[in-house]
């Protein structure tokens, strides 16, 4: 299956690891120009060879913060530089601290609005003029399982992951005109360190076994397994390629059948 993405240019935040890195290798091995994204200098120039190693695509890795709207002009500057044009966004971030409601200060509540709220609507203000020129404009704003039904101890996330599935609905219609197609995609149980950090969490609050965690979520999930980093990204780039000509406006769960909402 030919995706169309020969020497197509793709931002990816929050890749050098778990699902950004996935979708960034994913990205690569299909011919695209990549440039990825994270804080840590250090692990994002590992990520960056191990794709390489693997894919044999040079990546251009750039360091970047989230919180920081100057690296988010930088970042999208220098995918438009490296890839001579940008025609993939794939929005990514690491999760919010977790905890309930009345556990968490003001100060928490800003640093995920910033983190994964605004974090979105900046890489996407500065990406709107490259996606404009592009034949294939496409945006993937990767989410959570939680924009459909709400996860136990993590109200951040249900509440900031939320909100960017309104901003990726509201976004499909006005970008429409330019042939932007935007979209989200909410992972469930992928084996991610993320979710590892969940379920210890879950473990230590209920004083449970982590292993007892495990087995209670998937038992959960109909096709009795977690899913794959690799997995999740089959859905992004599918969704974040020329392939899709007339999805838009949609979220995607990619997660075994665990979300019971319509």
């Amino acid at each position: 299956m030919d995706y169309g993405l020969d020497q197509k240019s793709v931002l990816v935040t929050a890749a050098s690891r778990g699902l950004g890195f996935a979708c960034a290798k994913m990205y690569a091995s299909l011919g695209a120009k990549v440039t990825i994204a994270s804080r840590s200098e250090q692990a994002l120039d590992e990520a960056a060879q191990a794709i390489e190693d693997e894919t044999g695509k040079r990546i251009n890795a750039v360091r970047m913060d989230v919180n920081r709207p100057d690296d988010i002009a930088r970042v999208v500057a220098a995918a438009e530089e490296f890839g001579n044009g940008l025609d993939i966004l794939i929005c990514n971030a690491g999760g919010p601290p977790k905890g309930s409601f009345m556990q968490l200060e003001d100060s928490t509540w800003y640093q995920a609005f910033e983190q994964n709220l605004m974090s979105v609507v900046r890489l996407t203000r500065a990406a709107v003029q490259h996606l404009q020129r592009s034949t294939c404009g496409r945006i993937v704003n990767i989410t959570s399982s939680s924009i459909k039904q709400p996860i136990s101890g993590l109200v951040l996330s249900n509440t900031m992951r939320a909100g960017v599935w309104g901003l990726t609905k509201t976004l499909s219609e006005e970008l429409a005109p330019y042939g932007i197609l935007v979209n989200t995609v909410g992972p469930g149980r992928i084996l991610t360190d993320r979710v590892r950090e969940v379920d210890e969490a879950t473990a230590a609050r209920t004083g449970m076994a982590l292993s007892e965690v495990q087995q209670r979520e998937l038992e959960r999930i109909p096709l009795g397994r977690y899913g794959t980093p690799e997995e999740f990204a089959k859905a992004v780039v599918f969704l974040g390629s020329p392939f899709n000509t007339y999805i838009t406006g949609t979220a995607l769960m990619v997660d075994g059948g665990m979300v019971k909402a319509l």
